[in-house]
């Protein structure tokens, strides 16, 4: 018949529509990804070192041509930065000699004039004996810095390049105290690293981007800018945060009085924070959450105390029985005395758990804590998306956990001192 062959190629057609249709789609997918990535989003930081960096060093001097004005200003500038740090008293060849850079900020050469701000940038070495001493050492554990951008109610963090991560990114903190992790914000950082994240609690999902930097935990400074007007000044409010659950430190405010005084009035705010960082971490505040050391094999303080607890009470208990059996074989008849209630064995077991995402990690890990008779636990191995595991700390046996999860609508399977759970 002539309409078989009419309806074969109409569905063959309909096939490469549909083929058609499904390419068109991916392609627009991947290139929206792309968008996501592409494009000048990175700024690499700049090389830490223990080298003395000075920065916001204002010279204006006259000379009869403006090549020696301009080396002038560099001497008058050594000299400057030197008496800023409280450098004794040396000759300027001496002082030439220790410094390794000039760092030029702004600069204007006339005929006979040269006005600027530079940035010196003293030689630990050999500056060192002078100034008294080495550079101190980092004393913290590698903390993931997001410096995070509040500009007409837009939060950016690497998406787009914004004078806060590149004031970040040229910071020296090779004499800070605080080992920052300063991500470039090229390629994908754009996607792990952007203010949705900071709002997660979830610690399995911190657990992943810091294991991607190598970092143990976070730390955050916020700078909300408000221009008053454009081309006027800019009033700008800093915030100190750190951690998966960004807990505030300290915030204070400054304000430049136009776009070209916003890069140095930036600078001397990342300065700042990193002092109250620094403060942070003497006071002892400033050291990673326990709850991100995932799969490190380390018992939790508070459940070694436990487990610490329970073996004193069973030496307690094990005395008391043995002089109860001394007193009985020397006393025959010993007189009726009230006994008091025995006490509580805590144990220590292992629960297996099944976490195809980080919500299921989240929930189960609740649940067990909110069981009756559970008195901490820890997370030993995070598999999302199959089964991880957990120290239990239980006042009772394990049929009596078991038996406890099953309250908490937990289907169980028991073993050899360990629990199977899922839900």
């Amino acid at each position: 018949m002539p309409t078989m062959p009419l309806l074969r190629w109409n569905r063959a057609i309909a096939r490469v529509a549909a083929a058609v249709g499904v390419f068109a789609i991916l392609s627009i997918g991947l290139a929206i990804a792309l968008a996501q990535v592409a494009g000048d989003r990175g700024i690499a930081p700049t090389a830490s070192s223990s080298d003395v960096d000075v920065r916001g060093i204002e010279v204006d001097v006259q000379a009869d041509t403006g090549e020696e004005a301009r080396e002038k200003g560099w001497r008058e500038a050594q000299r400057k930065a030197w008496a800023q740090i409280d450098g004794p008293s040396v000759s300027d060849s001496q002082l030439a000699r220790m410094v390794s850079a000039i760092v030029i900020d702004r600069e204007r050469i006339g005929p006979k004039r040269y006005i600027a701000t530079l940035g010196v940038i003293f030689d630990r070495q050999r500056a060192g004996r002078y100034l008294g001493g080495q550079a101190r050492k980092r004393s913290s554990a590698p903390m993931l810095l997001m410096p995070v951008t509040e500009s007409g109610g837009a939060y950016t963090v690497f998406e787009v390049r914004n004078p806060w991560q590149r004031a970040w990114a040229e910071y020296n903190p090779g004499t800070s105290r605080i080992d920052y992790v300063r991500p470039s914000g090229a390629g994908g950082d754009s996607l792990l690293l952007n203010y949705g994240q900071i709002g997660r609690r979830s610690r399995a999902w911190w657990r992943t981007v810091l294991d991607q930097y190598s970092a143990a935990d976070v730390i955050v400074p916020i700078a909300t800018l408000t221009h008053r007007y454009p081309g006027g000044p800019i009033d700008g409010t800093f915030t100190a945060r750190y951690g998966p659950d960004s807990t505030y430190l300290d915030s204070f405010e400054m304000t430049a009085d136009g776009p070209l005084e916003l890069p140095a009035m930036l600078d001397q705010a990342v300065a700042r924070l990193n002092t109250i960082f620094e403060q942070a971490l003497v006071d002892g505040k400033l050291r990673p959450d326990p709850t991100l050391a995932i799969g490190s094999g380390d018992a939790d303080p508070a459940i070694q105390r436990l487990i610490e607890i329970g073996r004193a009470i069973r030496a307690r208990d094990a005395a008391v029985r043995a002089s109860a059996t001394t007193q009985s074989s020397s006393d025959p008849a010993p007189a009726a005395t009230p006994t008091e209630a025995a006490p509580v064995v805590v144990s220590n077991f292992v629960v297996q758990f099944a976490t195809p995402d980080a919500a299921s990690f989240d929930a189960a890990i609740g649940a067990v804590r909110g069981t009756a008779g559970v008195r901490g636990t820890a997370v030993t191995s995070t598999a999302i998306g199959g089964t991880s595991v957990m120290s239990v700390s239980f006042g009772g046996d394990l049929d009596q956990l078991a038996a406890a999860l099953r309250g908490r609508g937990f289907n169980v399977r028991q073993g050899a001192n360990a629990l199977a759970i899922s839900r």
